[in-house]
């Protein structure tokens, strides 16, 4: 909690403004309890999501802080100081007390979660793990209620938490010999709770239009999986050896491929090592095998391996998968101290929590302001096509034309595949006259994507500018129709009565 303080002085950042700043259901109680059937997202966005316990848990903090921005990080850090502490509590099921806690201490400082706790609305990856471990704890103590809620509850938190079910499962499996079995109507509850949560999440959070990452928009499995491995044999690098930090893995950051490679080998290998060694631990080293179970289905979620989703990799997702290097520096520990003498063991442990601890304030100033961001971004990944599209649309803003045009190209030579990125260069350059290769970007972007907002504008402005009226009646019909919240802007450029 001490190493995220200087967070307390940190403002709003990329996705806190949309959700949280500009979201009236993120400013009192009663307005978050009002929208539990409200996607995450506020319209008129159409990424979706359900996540009603993290809105619920910003209206507190907007309602205690009047919205300042301090306040809400220093609840993150808070949230995260919990999460160590259950996670200790978790591990001593099966390390002795020393052990547990450097694993915790590990755990803790962590550089991978700078963008979990420093990013306020990443929060409901706190809520969702703090919810999972105390339903796992509850479940010990046979309160069965209580891990019900729990799980609810961190469901409700993030979407990711659906594998909380197979996680206290998995703690069952792992019990000590002569501990009594859960009942299998708990379970059958669990489940039960798990597909309500999913018919919910279905109903109220999946989007209109699809939140695919653009790598994987109309991508075949196979070329999926060729993005999808080498992610995971980035995000094992993140946890065993976290530098080169990014707030975005998109194409460069990650090298797009289509085909088979070498990461992407190395990525199955990694993934397959992690689930037939951990099995193989079981009764060696179960706190190593239910670290490595539990990082594996945490990460299955966001994995793309069986379903597209809306990012390549993120850090905040690693957040309980930080759970296996910090559970094997525990074994090490506990190894160790069966060996050597306890300062042999412990001045190295300090040395290691010195170095992460390092790497994590150093990280911070990253999440200060947009600015710090998109200039950190920009700085250590410009490869990073994505960077590129944001500092195009910066300079746009601040009327630097010459800049934001070089900065579009750039972004569409590192990445042509983001129908979103074709779409805002479109606009851009038919707005400052340039209609010809406006006309075949935006083509472009609808043929990778036909609903795309953007781009639906370009075809509707060129309509006007070759005086076809028809046509861009029949463009502004069709928009207003997918996109309610897009009819002031056609009424804006001229009336079209019906």
């Amino acid at each position: 909690m001490l190493l995220y303080l200087p967070t307390i002085r940190f403002g709003y950042v990329q996705d806190d403004r949309a959700i949280i700043v500009a979201n009236p259901a993120a400013h009192s109680v009663g307005a978050a309890v009002r929208a539990f059937g409200e996607p995450y997202w506020p319209r008129p966005s159409e990424a979706g999501l359900y996540r009603p316990i993290a809105i619920l848990s910003f209206a507190v903090d907007w309602s205690i802080s009047g919205g300042r921005a301090g306040w809400l990080h220093l609840v993150n850090a808070l949230w995260h100081g919990l999460a160590c502490v259950l996670l200790v509590v978790v591990l001593r099921r099966w390390l002795p007390t020393l052990p547990a806690i450097a694993a915790g201490l590990v755990f803790a400082v962590h550089p991978v979660h700078v963008e979990g706790v420093a990013n306020i609305v990443s929060r409901n990856e706190l809520l969702a793990v703090v919810a999972m471990l105390a339903a796992m704890l509850a479940a010990r103590r046979r309160w069965w209620l209580a891990a019900v809620v729990c799980a609810c509850v961190a469901m409700l938190s993030k979407e990711n938490a659906i594998v909380v079910g197979a996680v206290i499962l998995l703690d069952h499996w792992l019990r000590p010999e002569g501990e009594e079995s859960y009942p299998r109507w708990f379970f059958g509850t669990l489940a039960a709770v798990t597909i309500a949560f999913l018919a919910l999440w279905m109903r109220v959070g999946r989007p209109l239009v699809a939140d695919v990452a653009a790598p994987f928009l109309g991508a075949s499995v196979g070329e999926r999986l060729a993005m999808a491995f080498p992610a995971l044999a980035r995000a094992a690098r993140l946890l065993f050896l976290p530098v080169s930090l990014a707030a975005d893995y998109s194409p460069q950051v990650i090298p797009y491929r289509t085909t088979i490679s070498v990461p992407a080998i190395l990525g199955a290998v990694i993934g397959l090592g992690v689930v037939v060694g951990g099995v193989a631990l079981r009764r060696r080293a179960p706190a190593v095998c239910f670290a490595a179970l539990a990082a594996g289905l945490a990460y299955l979620p966001v994995s793309n391996f069986f379903f597209p989703v809306g990012i390549v990799l993120a850090e905040r997702n690693l957040y309980l998968a930080v759970l296996l290097p910090a559970t094997l520096v525990g074994a090490a520990v506990m190894w160790a101290l069966g060996r050597w003498e306890r300062p042999r063991v412990l001045v190295p442990l300090m040395v290691m929590l010195g170095v992460l601890a390092y790497g994590t304030l150093n990280r911070l100033p990253a999440w200060r302001d947009n600015r710090a961001f998109l200039l950190t971004l920009l700085i250590d990944h410009p490869e990073s096509y994505r960077a590129q599209q944001s500092a195009a649309a910066v300079q746009a803003g601040l009327g630097q034309t010459a800049a934001a045009l070089a900065a579009f190209a750039r972004a569409d030579s590192l990445f042509g595949g983001d129908p979103h990125l074709k779409a805002d260069y479109a606009f851009y350059l038919i707005t400052h006259g340039d209609t010809a290769a406006a006309v075949t970007l935006a083509r472009e972007a609808r043929r990778r994507l036909p609903r795309e907002r953007v781009a639906l504008r370009v075809d509707y402005l060129m309509a006007l500018v070759r005086g076809e009226r028809d046509r861009a009646v029949a463009i502004a019909d069709t928009a207003r129709g997918w996109f309610p919240s897009e009819r002031d802007w056609y009424a804006a450029l001229v009336r079209v009565d019906r």
